[in-house]
């Protein structure tokens, strides 16, 4: 048997498509030789920069297809019309057994529909959720879920909590990963009634790792848990709210090195300094959202990023395919108590 990897790339998504998904699966070759790519796109566009890369080019079949997901149409849309799409086919790739994963930087909704549309959920699992990791005090941290779902109860919170769990175990390497609900306030009392719901059901369950309760917004970039549970509206806002601040940071460094003549002299002394912060919080490292609960892997990039980041997202992909982490799922879905509060202390 070939233990040779095979990644899917929706070769037409993201807003500096072709040239930047072509550019970073280039990067990933020399980082995964193992590893083989189904490119759908078209032909015209994507051939000619496949020509560039001779190692690419051995390692690449290039699928054509007019058809393009655009960064405005609604999901419902994209679903019913894009069934032709370099997106969709390139979903189907998985679903088909012909890929281990799929990575698009195209339009995030119709991504999701789709995906979940082809793919379908794990057995157990309600909803999936977008679930990304990002640099913290401690080293990195998973956040989940990141925007597809506004509206959750209590068993979709417990069900971030076991995929969250099970990404940090197998892509962050952490064997015992500490795990908490982002909330208003650290108490027990604190919070909706579905999320002290939720803090209860873990508290029993029989997940690897530390449940720590409920963690307030500034225990994210403290590192205080290695996964952060919550809903999509306050977890896309978190991540907004947090990406937002690293480029108001960023300015103002900018602005106070070149403030004055001895400001600029100070630059150019710490200098190797300043590089090395650059790359510890530069988000091109963190690109790569994971769709979590779907049966199979789906990987979006970010539509505007470069060929390093898109490579990184590939990374993303080609790490859950090696870890197992969709069989990791099922397996802790299979052995979660999930006695509702009322039932056990009715039990008592």
């Amino acid at each position: 048997m070939s233990d040779r990897l095979t990644i899917a790339l929706d070769a037409m998504g993201g807003d500096s498509a072709p040239r930047v998904v072509v550019d970073g699966a280039e990067m990933a070759c020399e980082r995964f030789p193992e590893v083989d790519f189904l490119m759908y796109g078209r032909e015209d566009e994507v051939g000619p920069l496949l020509d560039r890369s001779e190692r690419l080019k051995a390692v690449t079949t290039l699928i054509h297809t007019d058809d393009v997901v655009r960064s405005g149409d609604k999901p419902s849309v994209a679903l019913r019309a894009g069934r032709k799409s370099s997106m969709r086919l390139a979903i189907n790739a998985v679903q088909d057994g012909n890929a281990s994963g799929v990575v698009s930087a195209g339009n995030t909704g119709a991504l999701m529909a789709m995906a979940k549309f082809v793919l379908k959920t794990l057995p157990g699992v309600d909803r999936p959720a977008i679930a990304s990791f990002f640099p913290t005090l401690r080293g990195e941290s998973v956040m989940l879920d990141l925007g597809a779902n506004l509206n959750c109860d209590a068993d979709n919170i417990v069900d971030f909590a076991v995929m969250g769990n099970v990404f940090a175990r197998c892509v962050l390497g952490i064997l015992q990963p500490s795990y908490g609900i982002l909330n208003v306030g650290s108490e027990d009392i604190k919070g909706h009634e579905y999320l002290q719901d939720a803090s209860a059901i873990l508290r029993r369950a029989n997940l690897p790792g530390e449940f720590v309760g409920f963690v307030e917004g500034d225990d994210i970039a403290k590192g205080s848990v290695d996964v952060i549970v919550t809903d999509g509206f306050t977890g896309n806002i978190a991540l907004k709210t947090a990406e937002g601040t690293a480029k108001l940071i960023n300015e103002y460094v900018r602005q106070t090195f070149k403030s004055s003549l001895f400001a600029g002299i100070g630059y150019v002394l710490a200098r190797s300094a300043m590089r090395k912060l650059r790359k510890r919080v530069d988000p091109r490292v963190y690109n790569g959202a994971i769709f979590l609960g779907l049966n199979g892997i789906a990987v979006k990039s970010h539509g505007g990023t470069d060929a390093l980041g898109f490579a990184n997202a590939i990374g993303v992909a080609i790490d859950m395919a090696n870890h197992g982490v969709i069989e990791k799922i099922q397996a802790d879905f299979s052995t979660l108590t999930r006695q509702e509060p009322e039932a056990q202390a009715a039990a008592v």
